[in-house]
This record gives structure tokens, sequence and C-alpha cells, in this order.
């Protein structure tokens, strides 16, 4: 057999490196920027549902975790803001901030590493209208608790 001295040369199908699959994902930076609006436990949620999607199962049970602290100060602050609305701020800035430090900007620096912008983005309509919904949801809980409170005191408001 003889080889053509003018063919390109050919590559072995052993020298090719798989190619990797990126994983659809949220934009993490993205995440942690809505968690202003929506709460940390928003972004703690999708950084959880990324962190699956890497096939990070410890990393994803951590930002579980740090949902439902989240919530936990959520319900506290409620409780705190009726006493001083100036310390339930501090304490939801204070949560916001600590998520972000402790745990938000970890996987925008693994994601930024590992894959640069190179990776499926996953859509934001879904997750948005959802933190939207639960949202109202809270306002309308809160503003029936408050109108239900109110007429248990019997505030003699006219009818």
């Amino acid at each position: 057999m003889s080889i053509n001295p003018y063919a390109p040369p050919a590559a072995k199908i052993d020298d090719v490196a798989p190619v990797e699959v990126t994983p659809r994902l949220w934009n993490p930076v993205a995440a942690a920027r809505w968690s202003i609006l929506f709460s940390p436990a928003f972004g703690a949620i999708l950084h959880m549902l990324n962190w699956r999607a890497l096939g990070e199962p410890a990393r994803a049970r951590g930002s579980r975790n740090w949902a439902i602290a989240v919530l936990a100060t959520l319900v506290a602050g409620i409780f705190i803001g009726l006493q001083s609305d100036r310390a339930s701020r501090a304490l939801s800035l204070g949560t916001l901030l600590a998520w972000y430090f402790i745990s938000g900007r970890t996987q925008s620096v693994y994601v930024r590493e590992r894959y640069g912008k190179q990776y499926v983005r996953r859509g934001w309509s879904k997750p948005l209208l959802t933190g939207l919904a639960v949202y109202v949801a809270l306002i309308l809980i809160i503003g029936l608790g408050v109108f239900l409170a109110g007429e248990a005191a019997g505030d003699g408001a006219p009818r």
C-alpha cells in the first residue's frame, strides 16, 4: 500500500480529545443579581439546580441548605419587622451579603473557570415568573393577615 505524499495529514482517532458536553445552566451571576429583588432563597434554589446539572451533589445540598436558612431568616425578619423595620432591613441585607460571599460567588467562579462563557444557557421566563408569583402571593398573604388581625382587634373602622 502506498502513501500519498500530497494528502493532507490525517488525525488519529486516539489523539482527539472527547468534546465535553456543557450542561444547561442559569447564569449564576444573573441569579445572584435577581436575588436582590427576590431574596437570596431565589438565587440559592437556582444555584442548587445548577450544581445538580454540573454533577456536584454535595454543593447542591449546600445551596439547598442556604435556601432553607434564608427562608427561615425571612420568616424571622417578618416578626422582627413588626418590632423594628430598620432591624428587619439589616437582617435582609446581611443575609443577602452572607449568601453571596459564602456560597453564591463560588458558583460564578466555578462556571467562569470551567466553561467561560461557552455553556448552554437556560431561559429566565419560568424562574422569574415563579419568583414574581411567589412575591405577589406573599404580599397577599401578609395583607390578609394584617386585615384579619385588624378585624380581630375590632379597630372600629367603618364597614
